[in-house]
């Protein structure tokens, strides 16, 4: 057994059996954590509070299910809160109404001028056709038998949300090697 496995099997051991003396906590300690947890949180409930909202509080809490069910929809209704979905975006989804119309607004002048392109790939020389298998093999990233099927299943498209610099380059490479590409 290397020195290093039998370190590990020590400290595996240590945390797996902690001695005794850790686990024992005498009733003592234990009450008197638990009677400062119970003390905070009752100097917390002792801060001032709306003698309103506490009194609408205790009615609250004196409601049934089904009243409190009647009182959310009602809420829901007479203070326009739209439904949000449960869970950890509910947050993230209160601020994307609100914003909608700024984006609607910003995105009408976006839509003239296109900065994401689509390749497609239109045709090849049938006398460059092994270059154009290389270049679309190191482009993509696929093996040689992909590439070549690729190739061979023109028109398709290359890429996706290419920015326009970068198509214009990959135009220009194809076209050297023989092949006709174009930005959509």
């Amino acid at each position: 057994m290397s020195i290093s496995s039998q370190v590990a099997a020590r400290c595996c051991r240590q945390i797996v059996r902690p001695s005794a003396a850790s686990l024992r906590l005498s009733s003592s300690t234990y009450l008197s954590q638990r009677t400062r947890r119970w003390q905070s949180t009752e100097a917390e409930a002792a801060a001032p509070v709306n003698p309103k909202i506490s009194q609408i509080v205790d009615q609250i809490s004196t409601l049934t299910l089904l009243e409190t069910a009647d009182l959310v929809a009602t809420l829901k209704s007479r203070l326009n809160i739209p439904d949000l979905p449960v869970g950890g975006f509910a947050m993230a989804g209160g601020a994307a109404p609100a914003a909608a119309p700024a984006e609607e607004e910003e995105a009408a002048p976006a839509a003239q001028e296109k900065t994401l392109f689509n390749l497609k790939l239109e045709t090849v020389d049938a006398a460059s056709k092994a270059k154009v298998i290389k270049e679309i093999k190191s482009l993509l990233g696929l093996s040689l038998v992909d590439s070549k099927k690729f190739v061979e299943s023109v028109p398709k498209v290359l890429k996706e949300s290419v920015p326009k610099e970068d198509a214009e380059k990959i135009i220009e490479t194809l076209k050297a090697v023989g092949a006709k590409a174009v930005m959509e």
